[in-house]
């Protein structure tokens, strides 16, 4: 009995020093968060009722007052509407054109298959500036490469970062080919994890490769589906805002303008620090809803396969 005991309290000393062991090492990662992710959140809640300049050492508590100009700043409308198009239009596209390209490449037998993949991930080796300089020039409307290729088959260019009406197309496409080949990668791997048998069952019963992806490919890659959408959501409030800086910088009169390159005006070009912050608690609710919004909804998705 008394062996039974000494066996329990050595298996309780041990474990206790393992949660002790574990307890140190987590110890500085999470002081680390508290004071680069907790606090600096928090302060940005409390800056938001104030008046501040953001040099000023003196603010002026104002309560809503920011959030209650918010409702009624047609810039804020616009770059909120602006923010909303550039998120829809490359989270389906870049979706779509990944998924295509994945499955074409990852069924073909093509020996130069992982020479694509790396040709396709390319884009993502290079900074975004360097990416937005590069289609900047694409773009430029007299010596652009898109206007001379539309010159050759006879079509007119255009001003395509001048011009409210196609600037935030012209964009979207910047920020689609920086990210599809992240995405197809990943795709990819998901796609080569599946078992071929699916395949050769769906080859005898006489599916076609149309049939096969919906009912086979998306079904056993759904879950990948879900964390990307979810990610690339989050992720191009961050990615509109380093392309609009460096291709337009909000032109034409704010016509590209986003939430974050307007927070970023108001707080360092306006010095309304205070109104910025407003700005910014709005952003993370924004993303916060929209990522509790896409989880649900691919979720529900997920139920009916």
């Amino acid at each position: 009995m008394s062996t039974v005991k000494k066996g329990i309290v050595k298996k309780s000393k041990i474990s206790s020093s393992k949660g002790f062991f574990l307890a140190v090492c987590v110890a500085p990662a999470f002081v680390l968060y508290l004071i680069l992710g907790v606090y600096p959140a928090i302060k940005v809640f409390i800056n938001s009722l104030y008046k501040w300049s953001g040099l000023s050492p003196t603010k002026t508590f104002i309560g809503l007052d920011n959030f209650k100009t918010l409702l009624h700043d047609q810039k804020f409308a616009l770059a909120f509407k602006n923010t909303v198009f550039l998120m829809i239009v490359t989270t389906i596209v870049t979706m779509v054109i990944a998924l295509f390209f994945a499955s074409t490449l990852s069924r073909s037998k093509f020996k130069e298959k992982n020479l694509y993949r790396v040709l396709f991930f390319f884009p993502n080796v290079l900074s975004i500036v360097v990416i937005g300089i590069l289609f900047t020039y694409i773009y430029e409307p007299n010596r652009g490469l898109l206007n001379a290729a539309l010159n050759l088959i006879g079509l007119s260019g255009k001003t395509w970062l001048g011009d409210s009406k196609t600037v935030l197309w012209a964009i979207s496409g910047a920020m689609i080919w920086q990210a599809v080949g992240y995405y197809m990668v990943m795709y990819m791997a998901g796609m080569d994890s599946i078992s071929p048998s699916f395949y050769e069952v769906a080859d005898l019963e006489g599916a076609s490769k149309f049939k096969q992806f919906f009912l086979i490919t998306i079904p056993m890659l759904w879950e990948i589906i879900r964390v990307t959408i979810v990610f690339f959501i989050i992720s191009s409030l961050n990615m509109s805002f380093l392309f609009v800086t460096v291709m337009t910088g909000g032109a034409p009169n704010g016509g590209s303008e986003v939430l974050l390159s307007y927070m970023y005006s108001q707080a360092f070009t306006n010095s309304n620090f205070g109104y910025a912050m407003a700005v910014a608690v709005v952003v993370f609710l924004f993303a916060f809803t929209l990522a509790i919004i896409s989880r649900k909804l691919t979720e529900k998705e997920n139920d009916n396969y």
